[in-house]
Parts: C-alpha cells; sequence; structure tokens
C-alpha cells in the first residue's frame, strides 16, 4: 500500500473528492476545501491510498502530540472486501506509532437505516484491534462512538486539538467535544 501525499496536483484528486462525497453523509463532511487547506498544516495529514498504482482509498488524520484522529477513511466502492482497509489500518499504527490512534464512527442505532452496516464497521475495527474507548465525540450535530489504540483520551486533549485544526474562528462556531 503506498500513501501519496494528496494535494490538487495529486493525480487522482478529482476521484478523491467524489469518493469523499460518496463515503460519508452530508451532515459528516467538512468542506472539501477546508480538508485540503488544513492539510497544509502540521495538524492534518491528507493521504491518497494506491495498490501498484491503482488508487484504492483516501485517509485523513487529524494530529497534535500525541494524538492522531482518523477523520476520514474511505476505500473505493469496487475494492472493498479485498482487505484494503485492514491494511490501510495497520500501515497507520505503523505511521503513527507511539500515538494514540483513535476515529469516531456511528453508533450502533437499530433504528437507523443503515444499522446493519453500523455493526459490520465496528466489528471490521475491533478486528483491526481498536478498541472501544470510554467516551463520545460530538461533532456539530452528531455524536459519535469511539475506537482506538494506545489510550483513552480527555476532552481537554481533543478540544485543544481541534481548536488547533479548525482555528479560532471555526472552533467557536462548530461544535465539536469529546464526551466522556
Amino acid at each position: 500500500m503506498e500513501f501519496v501525499n494528496a494535494t490538487e496536483r495529486t493525480k487522482d484528486y478529482r476521484k478523491m473528492k467524489k469518493l469523499y462525497k460518496q463515503a460519508f453523509p452530508s451532515n459528516e463532511r467538512a468542506p472539501f476545501r477546508l480538508l485540503k487547506r488544513r492539510a497544509k498544516s502540521d495538524n492534518a495529514d491528507f493521504w491518497a491510498l494506491y495498490n501498484e498504482d491503482k488508487f484504492i482509498g483516501i485517509t485523513y488524520i487529524v494530529k497534535n502530540k500525541d494524538l492522531a484522529y482518523i477523520f476520514y477513511l474511505a476505500v473505493q466502492p469496487d475494492e472493498r472486501g479485498k482487505g484494503y482497509g485492514t491494511e490501510i489500518i495497520n500501515e497507520l499504527k505503523k505511521r503513527y506509532a507511539g500515538m494514540r490512534l483513535f476515529l469516531a464512527l456511528e453508533l450502533p442505532d437499530e433504528q437507523a437505516p443503515n444499522y446493519e452496516q453500523r455493526v459490520k464497521r465496528h466489528e471490521f475495527y475491533s478486528k483491526c484491534g481498536l478498541n472501544d474507548l470510554p467516551c463520545k465525540i460530538k461533532e456539530a450535530s452528531v455524536i459519535y462512538g469511539v475506537m482506538g489504540i494506545g489510550g483513552n483520551i480527555k476532552p481537554e486533549e481533543y478540544g485543544e486539538m481541534m481548536k488547533l485544526y479548525l482555528g479560532g474562528f471555526l472552533s467557536k462556531i462548530i461544535d465539536v467535544r469529546l464526551i466522556e
């Protein structure tokens, strides 16, 4: 698996943007231009993922100190079920070794139309070695469960990371917080 720093000049930039819009509901997506702009800082990594020159997917990591937040991870629809997701998580564990690596995922709400998908996603991350953490993340109007490795996360650590990532103005108008 090859991780390529994603920019507008990345050869599959349009595919990246299309995958991002397909993989995540609109209420869970940050503006794409914000992602690419923030990825120019030290607080985020935006990766285009390849297997032998074939575009496989994207991942986006927000980071601060010893925290690495898998903000987004998506595999091309026709490449799912081929082991790429596991390979990506294993590579992220290596790249961010020594850091608390975590992600937010939809809660297993039996009333949700994608309940089975939510359960499968949780099982997948569990098989990859991530554990449920004793907290939730609120981002705008959505509350997520949290899975990770390397230790628990405190609300003030998450808050500091997101304030650095979003900047002063956006962090005041977008409700992002960790709930213990």
